[in-house]
C-alpha cells in the first residue's frame, strides 16, 4: 500500500511503502470460501489426495456411452471442468514454497492436462467406431466438426478409399489438410484438434527452466526490505544515494529487493513463477526460445489414427469392439527394405485460418511439438505461405504432429512514445504507441479498461473492466504484449536506466497521476543511465493536453530538477529552469508549482489507485522501452 505519514493533522513528506500480508490472507480466504460455496463436487486442487483420488476415478471409467449430438455437450462440460481444476492448480503452485511439494503438484498438474487430453481421444473413437453411419453422401466418408468455446474437433474417416483424393476442408472451423496417395487408400482417420488453451508450453517451461515460486521472490523482498528498521519508499532512499559510505550496504540490500518486486510486476512469466536463469537458446537448433517467442492461439494437435472396428448389427444386437485409439506412424522418409536407401515419401499439408480471437501484429511463425524433448521446434516445417488478406497460412511437414502459431514476445516493443494523463480523481488514461498498434489503458480506482483502434482479435477485451493482472494476462494471450519481465533487454532493443532510479520514478508517478500528466522525452536517451527525463505538467480535465503546456524535468538519485530546454531545442543541456530549485524528490519538485487543488487530489488518491497505477508503470517499464 502506499499512503502518506499524517502527524499532528498534517501530512508529512515522508512516503511509505509497505507489503499488506492483511489483504493476501483476507484474498485467500474468500478464495477458500468461493470454491466451498460451489459445492459442484470437484475436488481441491490444494489437497493432493483428493485430486488423486479424483483422477483415478476418471482415468479407471473410460465408458462414453452417448450418441453423436449428446457428444459435444459432454466434451465441452469434461473440458471446462479440467480446465478450472488446472487454472486453480497453477494458481496454488505459485504460493508453494517447499520445491518438493512444488514438485509434486507439478506432477500432479501434467498428469490432469494428459487425462484432459485421453478424455478427447475416447470421445474421438465414439465417433469413429460409428463411421459408417454417418457417411456423407457427396464424398463417401465421413467428416464432422464439434466445436464448443475451448476445443474444435475436426475428424474425416477414410471409407471410401480414392487413389485421386486430395484434400479435406472443414470450412466452418477454418482448417483443411492435404494426403499424399500412400495415406489416401489407406484404412485412416484424420483428426485435428484445436484447443484454445496451452499446456505443451506450459509442460515445456516445467521440463526445461529452473523456476521458483512468486511467494518466494516476495518473501525475500519483505526480509530485506525490514532489515532498514524503517519503512521507507523509493523515493526517500533514491534521495539518500548521496549519502555516506556506510548507508551504501542498505541501499544495495533495498535494491535488490525492489528489484525482485519489479520483476514480480510483469505478466510476461511461466504459470508456475519465471526462471531463475536464462540463456538464449541457440538459434541453429531450431528449438524455440520461449521467452523471445510467444505461442498464440492455442494448439493444434495433427494426428492419424488406424480406423477402429465399426459398429456390427446381427438379430437385434449391437456389437462393439473397443481397441483404443491406435496411432497411425508415417514419416515422409522411411527405410528402404532389404538394406536399401530409404524411400521419400510425400509431405502431409496443413492450412490454417487465424484464429480471431488473437492478433498477430507479423506473419505467424509455426512450430511442432517434439514430444520426446518436450519443447517446440521450427525445423521439419517446409512450403511455408502466408495469405494476409485472408488471414490463412499453409505449410507441410513430414509426420503428424502438434503444431502451434508462434509470434515475437515482444513486437509491439520498444515503444515510440507513452503518456500517462489524468482523468479525475483516481482516473488516469495511460497510452502506449507501440512498435505496431497503439494501446490505451484507462484505470478508475483498482480497475482497468483496454481501448484500441484494432478491434480484430481485442473484441472480446475492448470496453471491459478487469483487475490490472488480469487484463495484462488476457492481452498477452491476445497477442498484444506490452508488459515485460527480467529477460526482455535480451530481445528488445532499450535505453539502460538506473533500476531504483527508475523504480522511485513510477512510484511517484503512481502518486500524482490523479493531478499531473507524464509523457515521453526524447531527452531520456540522450541524459545517460544515472537519470531520467520526462514531460510533466499539472492537468485536471479528461481533455487532451495542449502542447504548450509541458515542461521537462531530470530525475536523478541525488536530486530533481525542471530543465531550461524543451522539446524542440537542439541539443540535451542538464541547466536547470532559470528561477527553479533543486529537489531530493520528484513529488517535492513538482509540489512547489502545483495549485492547490492539485496537491489536494495527491494526498486524496486512493491508495488501490496508485497501487494499480505503479503495477501497470512497472509491467511496461516505458522509461526504459521507448
Amino acid at each position: 500500500a502506499l499512503m502518506p505519514q499524517k502527524k499532528a493533522g498534517k501530512v508529512s513528506k515522508i512516503w511509505t511503502f509497505s507489503f499488506s500480508l492483511m489483504d493476501f490472507w483476507q484474498c485467500m480466504l474468500c478464495v477458500q470460501w468461493e470454491r466451498y460455496m460451489r459445492c459442484d463436487g470437484a475436488p481441491d486442487p490444494a489437497v493432493q489426495k483428493e485430486m488423486n483420488t479424483y483422477m483415478s476415478l476418471w482415468r479407471d471409467d473410460p465408458e462414453v456411452n452417448i450418441t453423436l449430438v449428446e457428444l459435444s455437450a459432454v466434451c465441452s462440460n469434461i473440458t471446462n471442468l479440467f480446465l478450472q481444476l488446472v487454472d486453480e492448480l497453477e494458481d496454488f503452485l505459485k504460493d508453494v514454497t517447499d520445491p518438493q511439494e512444488g514438485q509434486k503438484y507439478q506432477k500432479v498438474l501434467i498428469n490432469l492436462q494428459e487425462l484432459i487430453h485421453s478424455k478427447h481421444h475416447l470421445a474421438t473413437e465414439e465417433i469413429l467406431k460409428s463411421a459408417s453411419e454417418n457417411v456423407s453422401t457427396e464424398t463417401g466418408n465421413m467428416q464432422t466438426v464439434i466445436k464448443d468455446d475451448n476445443i474444435t474437433l475436426c475428424l474425416w474417416a477414410n471409407l471410401n478409399k480414392i487413389p485421386r483424393f486430395k484434400s479435406v476442408s472443414f470450412s466452418e472451423a477454418g482448417l483443411s489438410f492435404e494426403l499424399p496417395k500412400q495415406l489416401a487408400v489407406s484404412d485412416i482417420a484424420v483428426r485435428i484438434l484445436h484447443t484454445q488453451y496451452d499446456h505443451l508450453s506450459s509442460l515445456a517451461r516445467m521440463t526445461h527452466l529452473r523456476t521458483h515460486t512468486l511467494s518466494n521472490r516476495v518473501y525475500p523482498a519483505m526480509q530485506s526490505t525490514q532489515r532498514l528498521g524503517e519503512r521507507e519508499s523509493a523515493a526517500s532512499l533514491w534521495s539518500r544515494r548521496s549519502s555516506p559510505e556506510p548507508e551504501e550496504s542498505q541501499v544495495t540490500v533495498l535494491l535488490k529487493a525492489l528489484m525482485t518486486v519489479l520483476s514480480v510486476c510483469s505478466p510476461v512469466r511461466d504459470p508456475i513463477g519465471p526462471p531463475e536463469e536464462h540463456t538464449v537458446i541457440n538459434p541453429v537448433a531450431q528449438v524455440v526460445d520461449l521467452m523471445e517467442y510467444t505461442p498464440l492461439g492455442g494448439v493444434f494437435y495433427y494426428d492419424a489414427f488406424h480406423l477402429p472396428p465399426q459398429i456390427q448389427y446381427a438379430h437385434g444386437w449391437k456389437f462393439v469392439l473397443r481397441t483404443g485409439m491406435q496411432v497411425f506412424s508415417y514419416q515422409a522418409e522411411k527405410s528402404g527394405l532389404d538394406g536399401h536407401e530409404a524411400l521419400p515419401c510425400p509431405l502431409i499439408g496443413v492450412s490454417v485460418t487465424l484464429p480471431d480471437s488473437v492478433v498477430f501484429l507479423e506473419a505467424p511463425q509455426v512450430a511442432r511439438w517434439d514430444a520426446a524433448g518436450k519443447q517446440w521446434r521450427m525445423d521439419g516445417i517446409t512450403d511455408i505461405s502466408y495469405d494476409e488478406s485472408e488471414a490463412k497460412i499453409s505449410f507441410k511437414m513430414d509426420s503428424f504432429q502438434a503444431f502451434a502459431l508462434m509470434q515475437k514476445t515482444y513486437a509491439n516493443l520498444p515503444f515510440q512514445s507513452w503518456e500517462l494523463r489524468p482523468l479525475g480523481q483516481d482516473s488516469a488514461l495511460y497510452t502506449v504507441n507501440g512498435a505496431f498498434i497503439n494501446i490505451s489503458i484507462t484505470i478508475q480506482d483498482n480497475k482497468c479498461m483496454l481501448q484500441s483502434e484494432q478491434e480484430g482479435g481485442l473484441s472480446h477485451l475492448i470496453g471491459k473492466w478487469m483487475s490490472g493482472s488480469d487484463l495484462q494476462k488476457a492481452m498477452v494471450d491476445a497477442g498484444v504484449n506490452i508488459f515485460v519481465n527480467e529477460y526482455a533487454h535480451k530481445y528488445v532493443s532499450s535505453t539502460a536506466k538506473d533500476p531504483l532510479t527508475q523504480h522511485a520514478a513510477y512510484e511517484q508517478m503512481a502518486l500524482f497521476s490523479s493531478a499531473c500528466a507524464f509523457s515521453w522525452s526524447k531527452w531520456n536517451a540522450k541524459c545517460g543511465a544515472e537519470h531520467l527525463v520526462m514531460q510533466v505538467c499539472e492537468h485536471h480535465n479528461p481533455s487532451p493536453v495542449p502542447k504548450d503546456s509541458w515542461s521537462l524535468y531530470l530525475l536523478g538519485a541525488q536530486r530533481s530538477r525542471k530543465l531550461a530546454i524543451t522539446e524542440t531545442s537542439e541539443a540535451f543541456s542538464p541547466d536547470h529552469y532559470p528561477g527553479s530549485e533543486f529537489h531530493s524528490t520528484f513529488i517535492h519538485l513538482l509540489q512547489d508549482t502545483m495549485s492547490p487543488d492539485g496537491v489536494a487530489r495527491t494526498r486524496n488518491s486512493h491508495h488501490l489507485f496508485v497501487d494499480t497505477v505503479q503495477s501497470l508503470l512497472c509491467a511496461t517499464r516505458p522509461l526504459m522501452y521507448s
